[in-house]
């Protein structure tokens, strides 16, 4: 669904294989890649509850506006989002994370991202087409494959 901008919501069977496949559990820590209209983010921070703590981040600084009013409209104060600062994926000042939720699709998979997981963390991401779950294991990542997917480009 068009959110202007050349931006989209994804589906909500999406959305939720994402979810099932991030396995987020209350207290963690959660990045939100490309929060766009911050759906998912309100997603994210029930999953998590008031002891955890989601940040998102949207490239779009109108978009990212837009989404922290909806989000802030959930009455979730653990959860926020923030535009994108540019030439930075994700938000690496802010890390480790114990999740990584990447709601666009790069052509490869961005180690940037994945050194933004704490040890044992995980990552879902579509990348060149198919969903990854990318889990950070010290210096090496174990990566499943979920299906092919289509997203807008993460840029």
């Amino acid at each position: 669904m068009p959110i202007g901008h050349g931006q989209t919501n994804s589906q909500p069977r999406t959305v939720a294989n994402m979810l099932r496949l991030l396995d987020v559990a209350p207290g963690m820590r959660v990045l939100d890649v490309g929060s766009g209209s911050g759906w998912s983010t309100a997603l994210l921070a029930h999953l998590v509850g008031a002891t955890g703590e989601v940040r998102g981040v949207e490239l779009v600084p109108e978009l990212a506006r837009w989404g922290a009013a909806n989000l802030a409209a959930t009455q979730q104060p653990w959860a926020s989002i923030v535009a994108a600062t540019p030439g930075v994926l994700g938000l690496p000042a802010h890390g480790p994370f114990d999740r990584i939720l990447v709601s666009a699709e790069p052509d490869t998979l961005p180690q940037t991202l994945v050194d933004q997981l704490k040890d044992g963390g995980a990552m879902v991401i579509p990348v060149a087409g198919e969903m990854l779950r990318v889990v950070r294991r010290g210096d090496k990542t174990e990566i499943t494959r979920h299906g092919g997917y289509r997203f807008v480009p993460l840029k």
